[in-house]
C-alpha cells in the first residue's frame, strides 16, 4: 500500500492530537450527536491530561461530528497540530473504542488500517424493466462506480447512471464498456464486479472490453445503495473480506522469493530500522498488533529512528524521544516513500512482526 494519503500530515510539526471516533447516527440512541459529543467531551479530557495544547483540543472539536451527512455506520480520524486540523479521514467502519493520543508523532496506523486493503475496483449493476428481452417498450439502466475498497464505503468513486431503451441496449452497451475500461484503467483496477439482471448484464460483460472482461466476477442480489454509500456494497464486502490488493500480493511474492534466496529482505524490528535509516526500504511489512509493546526512539527527521537513545545521539540527534514503533516506522515510510504491506499472522508470522522487502541488495564483502 502506498502511503501517499499521509504525506499532508507529515508535512506539519508536531505534537499532534490524534483521534479516532465512533462517528454513526444510524444507532436507537435518540440523540446520536448529542452522543458523540459527549463521547468527544471524553477524549479531550484525556488529551489535555496528555499536555493537549488548548488550541488544538479546539480545531479537532469543531471537525468531530461534522460528518452527518455519511450515512451507516462510520468513523472519524482526526488529526490537529498547533491549533490546526492537520487532516480529517472517515473511516469506513467505526473504531473498536474511541481513543485519543497527544504525543510527537500521530497515531497513524488505525488509519492505515482503515485503508486497507486498498483494492481498486468497477461495479456495476444492470436494472431491466421490460417483462422479457424482446418487450419494446422495456428500458435498461445501468449504475456504475469506480473505486478503491474500502474507503468508497464513505468516499463515493467515479459514478455513472444511464438508462437507455431496451432496443438500443446492444450498442450502448459497447460504448459504456469502453467509457469503464477508461475510468479502470485510471485506478489500475483489479475487479470488476457486475449485478442485476441476468439478461442485460450478459449483454454488458460480453460488450466489454477484453481487459476488463477477464475481470469479472458475477453476483446476486439487489444492488441498491444509500446514499453517499459504496454501490454493490454488501456483496463487496462478501468478495473482498480477507483479500489482499494484488499490488501488496506482487510485494510479498519479492519478499518471499528473496528471503529464500538470502536476498534483498530481512525480518526483525532491527534490520527494518537499518534499513530505513539508509532509506533502502521498498516495501515493509506488519503482523498488525494493536497493542504491541516494541518501542522505538526517534528524532525530528523520517530517517533518524533507532533502537536506543545511545545510538541516535552518537550520530548528533540531540531532540530525541521513545515512541511506539509503529508511528515512528510509519513516519519513516512517508518520509522515505516506502510502501506498507499488512499481513495477516495466521498467513505469515514475521519475527518481531516485521519484514522488510529493500530496494536492492547490497553487495557483499569480498572475501
Amino acid at each position: 500500500m502506498r502511503l501517499s494519503f499521509l504525506e499532508p500530515l507529515y508535512k506539519q510539526a508536531g505534537p499532534f492530537a490524534s483521534v479516532y471516533l465512533d462517528t454513526s447516527r444510524d444507532s436507537l440512541i435518540e440523540d446520536p450527536d448529542a452522543a458523540i459529543e459527549l463521547r468527544w467531551r471524553r477524549l479531550r479530557d484525556a488529551l489535555s491530561a496528555e499536555g493537549a495544547d488548548p488550541e488544538s483540543l479546539t480545531a479537532a472539536g469543531r471537525a468531530v461530528g461534522h460528518d452527518s451527512d455519511v450515512p451507516g455506520t462510520h468513523g472519524q480520524a482526526v488529526f490537529t497540530a498547533h491549533g490546526h486540523l492537520a487532516l480529517l479521514d472517515e473511516l469506513p467502519v467505526p473504531p473498536a473504542r474511541d481513543s485519543a493520543h497527544f504525543g510527537a508523532l500521530p497515531d497513524t496506523m488505525p488509519l492505515v488500517v482503515q485503508h486497507c486493503p486498498g483494492i481498486p475496483y468497477v461495479a456495476a449493476h444492470v436494472h431491466y424493466s421490460g417483462r422479457h428481452s424482446t418487450d419494446a417498450q422495456g428500458t435498461v439502466r445501468i449504475e456504475a462506480e469506480v473505486g478503491v475498497w474500502p474507503m468508497t464505503k464513505v468516499s463515493p468513486g467515479h459514478r455513472l447512471d444511464e438508462e437507455v431503451p431496451v432496443a438500443d441496449w446492444l450498442n450502448a452497451a459497447e460504448v459504456i464498456g469502453r467509457e469503464l475500461e477508461g475510468h479502470a484503467r485510471r485506478v489500475d483496477a483489479e475487479a470488476v464486479v457486475v449485478a442485476g439482471d441476468v439478461w442485460a448484464r450478459g449483454i454488458l460483460v460480453r460488450r466489454l472490453p477484453a481487459v476488463l472482461r477477464a475481470q469479472v466476477t458475477t453476483v446476486e442480489g439487489a444492488g441498491e445503495s444509500e446514499p453517499r454509500r459504496a454501490l454493490l456494497e454488501h456483496r463487496l464486502e462478501d468478495l473482498f473480506r480477507g483479500r489482499m490488493a494484488a499490488h501488496d500480493q506482487s510485494l510479498l511474492a519479492a519478499f518471499l522469493a528473496q528471503r529464500a534466496h538470502d536476498g534483498a529482505s530481512a525480518e526483525g524490528l532491527a534490520a527494518a530500522v537499518s534499513a530505513l535509516q539508509r532509506g533502502q526500504v521498498k516495501a515493509l511489512f506488519l503482523n498488525n498488533h494493536p497493542e504491541s509493546p516494541l518501542r522505538l526512539w526517534a528524532g525530528p527527521e523520517p530517517s533518524q529512528l533507532a533502537l536506543t537513545e545511545q545510538e541516535l545521539r552518537s550520530y548528533g540527534i540531540q531532540d530525541v524521544r521513545e515512541e511506539r514503533a509503529d508511528a515512528v516506522l510509519t513516519r519513516s515510510l512517508v518520509g522515505t516513500r516506502a510502501e506498507l504491506v499488512l499481513v495477516p499472522e495466521q498467513q505469515m508470522s514475521l519475527y518481531e512482526g516485521v519484514g522488510v522487502l529493500l530496494r536492492y541488495a547490497e553487495p557483499e564483502p569480498p572475501v
